[in-house]
This record gives structure tokens, sequence and C-alpha cells, in this order.
């Protein structure tokens, strides 16, 4: 059995997604909000039960529950990058993942968490996941919450047999209905187009960018959860740190392009002001160093930014269900 925390959650909700598409259903699902809470987002998966995450900790001290588990994938947190609560930040984003850790340890099972790009603050310091983590300064709270347990996760000395962070980029992709204004561009986009016919961007206050020729790696879903699966099964794979992007910046220009593309629709921009109370946190380039995770025993990205628009409004956005 697998224990997947934030189950209801949009990645690990695909991820639930993905096993079961491989065959795998003995999973143990985990979140703070129930599946009655988000009515359709596990209704078509397989899984052996659900727990609510204050009692899991609880639960793993039954010696009948630890023996069946074969790893622990972490992608339950507090994602909101505007979360201005330190100690509710801390109680979730590392004192949980830390006990975690350490019953992955104890037991010695491998452990997956999710890490985040905003551990990487402005990107002044590059986005290289072989970097040395104490040297980032995130520019939020939250980015701060992921950061610290990245550093205590490289400073033990006892480790799980096999864990890996992932510090996800510009994720996007079925099952994110919920996230509310942390959802992609690209789910708000369509939204937006299908109910006014324009989309309203950021203009740019750095004079090396256009309006709209912000960048940014924006990375499918479906890449996300391949790459985690395969962490689970393909063996070989060196414990760390790892980026989870496409590896190639490309312009909100770009994203708004395809997305009216595959809505059918012309092209119309509003350009709007960037609030000011974030526009000092405002970041106008990433992009994911994939070269460490390329060096594993991994696949190569398959969703090109066209390619999972495409995907995502055809396949997903315009149905009637439109969930994994």
């Amino acid at each position: 059995m697998w224990i997947i925390t934030g189950a209801t959650g949009f990645i690990g909700s695909a991820l639930v997604w993905e096993l079961n598409e491989n065959g795998l259903t003995d999973l143990l699902l985990v979140d703070h909000i129930s599946p009655d809470q988000r009515p359709g987002i596990l209704k078509k998966r397989q899984y052996a039960d659900f727990i609510l995450a204050n009692d899991l900790e609880k639960s793993l001290a039954e010696a009948k529950l630890s023996s069946k588990i074969k790893g622990v994938l972490h992608m339950g947190a507090c994602s909101t990058t505007t979360e201005t609560d330190e100690d509710y930040l801390r109680r979730n984003n590392v004192e949980y993942s830390q006990m975690l850790f350490r019953f992955c340890t104890q037991n010695k099972i491998p452990y997956i968490y999710a890490s985040s790009a905003a551990t990487y603050g402005d990107g002044g310091l590059g986005f290289d996941d072989l970097s040395d983590s104490r040297q980032f300064k995130p520019l939020n709270l939250y980015g701060w919450s992921k950061l610290k347990f990245d550093i205590w996760a490289k400073e033990q000395k006892a480790t799980p047999p096999h864990w890996y962070g992932l510090r996800f980029f510009n994720v996007y992709g079925p099952n994110e209905y919920h996230k509310g204004e942390q959802s992609s561009v690209v789910f708000k986009a369509f939204n937006q187009i299908r109910d006014t016919g324009k989309l309203k961007l950021f203009k740019s206050h750095n004079p090396d960018y256009k309006d709209g020729h912000q960048l940014r790696d924006f990375v499918y879903i479906k890449d996300i959860t391949r790459w985690v699966r395969e962490m689970m099964t393909a063996g070989g794979i060196d414990s760390g740190i790892y980026n989870m992007g496409f590896g190639q910046a490309r312009t909100w220009v770009d994203l708004a392009t395809q997305t009216f593309k595959n809505m059918n629709k012309p092209l119309q921009i509003d350009w709007i002001e960037i609030p000011p109370n974030i526009r000092n946190q405002y970041q106008y380039f990433t992009e994911a160093k994939m070269g460490h995770l390329m060096s594993q025993k991994i696949s190569r990205p398959q969703w090109s930014l066209e390619k999972g628009v495409e995907d995502y409004v055809k396949n997903f956005l315009i149905q009637a269900d439109p969930h994994l």
C-alpha cells in the first residue's frame, strides 16, 4: 500500500489517476478535505481507504498499518503562496513533513514530497536543484516554509532508503478547479475567454520585458505524475531534491495564444497593472534546470505547452466532466 497525502488536492488526486491507470489501486488516501467536500475529484478513482490528515500520525503508529506501507507520496501541504500565518505554515509544511520523513526512515520505506520552485526566490541565483539551498531567499512565507524543510531534509544523517523532494514549477492541468486564485493561468484564461471573449494579463513593470513576454516554466500535470510514478518504481534514482518543470521558459502570450486557439476564439488581451502589493514579489523569469532529473533513470518531458494546453482544453475543460 502507498500513502498519498493531499489526495483531494490538485497534484495528489492526479497521482491517484496516474497510479490507477497503471494498475495500482492499493492506496491509502489522506487529506484535510474529504472526497465528499470536493465531489468529482476522486469519483472515478479506485483506492483502499481515505482518512483525514489529522488522523494520519495516530494511524501510522498502529503496527498493522505500518507494516503494509510501501512508501509515502506527500503532496499535502498549505499551497497558498499568499498565506501570512507563519505558525500555520510551520505546522503544515515543515513539522508534518518532518513527521512523515521520520516515519519513512524508521520503517525503511521511500518518501517523495512536494517542494516548490518558490524556494528559489526571485531567480537571481538561478534555478539549479544542485545548488546549496541555504543561499536562496524566497519572496513569501510559503516559499520559506518549503525551503526550511528542504534544508532540514538535506541535513539529516538518518534518512529513508530513497527520498525525493520535488520542486514544482508552473504546473497546470485537470483537477485544479478548486484552487481559486492559486489555479493556473490556463484555467483562469479558459473561464475568462468563455465568459467575455477576452483575457486579462499583467503588464510588464520591468523595462527588460515587453507586456506579456514575462517568462514562466509551464509544466503539464501528466509529465509530473509520470515522473513520480517512475521514481516510485524505477529504482536506481539518487535521493535528493529535483526540479519538476518542462525546462523551457515560455511567455504569457504563448500560453494565451494556445488557449484562444484551442477554444476557436480570436486572440484578445486586456493589459492590466500588477497590483502594488505584489509588484515587488512578481517574477519575470522562471526556468527549471532539468539536467539533474534527466541524468537519472527518468523519461524526458513529453507535454510541450502546445500539446498540454490542447489536451487540457479539448479533453477536459470543455467536457461535461472535466476531472481525470
